[in-house]
């Protein structure tokens, strides 16, 4: 009880924002529309069963007029149902591509406000957003709104055939009420649970797999360099052996509720030719009547055991359910996504001014960084050196704001004013004029200042090779590592920010090239902070601040 109460409650939480929404009109129309048309193919079913046991009793009764006129409105029935049917399966696709546009969309503005697509990677409850936003979005509003028409279909068809099987046999109603409610409480009690959870299962150790591969993908050169191809074979093959494994008990848990399914199925095409014979044989119903019997038996068996022939694709849709529920807590509309028990507080300033802080690691709790307090001021610059392991790259993701483990206060200029060199830059699929300007790309630079900004970090060859500033390329497969960090340079200079962080941006570079960037960047007038090993890079910064092993730090002036 309590699970299915928690279900209902999840399914609310993703489905009701939609429908209160700017696109609640619509979207409540095509709803109301979709309802109609299934209340209409509906009673159109019942009149054409009911003429079905008709012509099978004129045939009987060898009555040709009856039989024709029968036959007559047979036709008319199947010609006005067969569009009917058609454009109700049209209104629920629209309905539901439209419903996945607006939860897609909503999710995806969740996703990347606030940078919650960053902090999702420590939380140990979530597993693979991408796979919850492209397929399990798509699968909740085609399953919502098929199990909603398959309701109102039963519904509907439970109260009309209800009264064609009570005319016919009041008996064979009881024992149908009697099979359908023992049919749904063996399938709820001995199959729920159980393959609610599997296919939960089967959900995450899927996206497993293909996270896996894209990983693979996209680190194939550096797989390539290490020969690390057997070890990737058999962590992705592993994975996969864990989605097989799965698989293999749900087909299992199915192959019995398969078994059972059929069983129910076959019983309850022979049940109303059982208890009708004989009233048949003494002659008190035409053989039509078995026909009609037969048919609303069925409609009705399939509107009460409605759990039992859809069980499969509900303890599918449940786990679905759980998923974008879970992901929908995790991303809340009204607020960011922040680390439990973290008290660093980021407040706007003229400067950069770090006060008290104290920053920890999150899966050990360890700190790397204590009661650090050190000030930046424009002009200025700041280079952050230490040992590996001892946290420079974590203090600048606290200052970035996308690190909140730890306690202290932090004064910086707004986000769009600070610039973020990593070792490793982020290489868009777009244009190279795209990439020189990233993240401001509506900004408007000429071709020439392009041109002379290349010429700068010695990248000169790569615009003359081209010969078109707009063509588009994988550029992290054509560049080196090197070019890359040049190329991230000159997005430097060129959107020239009023603070620029540089978390060892020059470390694939030969101290010609890292001196030559430098000298170029000390001319901008851009503060500027940098992470670095290089001594040679003593002479570009005014402050150092050194970070020990032992949460101690030391800061000192190059004067």
């Amino acid at each position: 009880m309590n699970d299915r109460r928690q279900l209902w409650k999840n399914f609310w939480r993703v489905s009701k924002p939609y429908w209160f929404s700017q696109e609640k009109r619509g979207a409540i129309a095509l709803l109301s529309l979709l309802i109609l048309l299934s209340v209409s193919s509906s009673s159109f079913l019942v009149i054409e069963i009911i003429q079905r046991g008709e012509l099978v009793s004129s045939l009987a009764a060898k009555d040709s007029d009856r039989f024709f006129r029968t036959l007559l409105l047979l036709f008319g029935i199947i010609i006005a149902t067969i569009p009917l049917i058609s454009f109700k399966t049209y209104v629920q696709g629209k309905l539901s591509l439209y419903w996945r546009r607006w939860l897609t969309h909503s999710f995806l503005n969740r996703y990347f406000d606030n940078l919650n697509f960053y902090r999702l990677n420590f939380s140990q409850e979530i597993d693979n957003p991408d796979q919850r936003i492209a397929e399990d979005i798509n699968n909740f509003t085609q399953q919502s709104l098929y199990l909603l028409t398959i309701l109102s279909d039963s519904i509907l068809q439970l109260v009309l055939f209800s009264g064609v099987l009570w005319t016919t046999s009041p008996i064979l109603m009881f024992v149908l009420i009697i099979y359908a409610v023992g049919g749904t409480l063996i399938t709820t009690l001995v199959f729920g649970r159980k393959l609610v959870a599997i296919n939960f299962e089967q959900l995450k150790r899927e996206a497993n797999f293909r996270f896996g591969l894209i990983r693979v993908r996209d680190n194939a050169e550096s797989i390539a360099f290490y020969r690390g191809q057997n070890q990737e074979f058999s962590r992705v093959k592993q994975r996969f052996v864990d989605a097989f494994k799965n698989f293999n008990n749900l087909i299992r848990w199915q192959f019995g509720l398969t078994i059972f399914q059929n069983g129910y199925q076959y019983i309850n095409f022979v049940l109303p030719f059982i208890i009708l014979a004989p009233r048949i044989f003494a002659g008190d119903l035409e053989i039509g009547s078995v026909t009609r019997s037969q048919a609303a038996f069925e409609r009705i068996g399939f509107a009460l055991g409605l759990i039992i022939n859809q069980f499969e694709k509900l303890s599918a849709f449940s786990a679905g359910v759980n998923r974008l529920s879970a992901l929908s807590e995790f991303t809340p509309s009204n607020k960011s996504l922040e680390p439990k028990n973290t008290n660093i507080i980021i407040q706007e300033s003229s400067h950069l001014e770090i006060s008290h802080l104290t920053v920890k690691i999150p899966e050990t709790n360890k700190t790397v960084v204590k009661d650090l307090s050190v000030t930046v001021k424009k002009g200025e610059s700041l280079l952050i050196m230490g040992d590996s392991g001892v946290g420079k790259s974590s203090l600048l993701r606290a200052i970035a704001g996308i690190w909140n483990f730890g306690v202290g206060n932090i004064y910086r200029p707004k986000s769009e004013d600070i610039l973020f060199l990593p070792q490793h830059p982020y290489m868009i699929l777009g244009s190279l004029r795209q990439q020189l300007l990233y993240p401001y790309l509506n900004k408007q630079i000429s071709n020439q200042q392009v041109i002379e900004t290349l010429n700068t970090v010695n990248l000169s060859n790569l615009a003359s090779k081209l010969n078109d500033l707009n063509f588009i390329e994988d550029w992290s497969q054509l560049l080196s590592i090197g070019e890359q960090q040049r190329l991230a340079f000159a997005r430097l200079l060129l959107t020239k920010p009023s603070y620029a962080i540089l978390d060892e941006a020059t470390s694939a570079l030969d101290e010609k090239n890292e001196s030559q960037l430098y000298q170029q960047l000390q001319q901008t007038g851009i503060t500027y902070i940098s992470v670095g090993h290089n001594p040679q890079l003593l002479k570009y910064h005014q402050q150092v601040l050194e970070i020990g092993h032992k949460q101690d730090w030391c800061l000192y002036s190059t004067k």
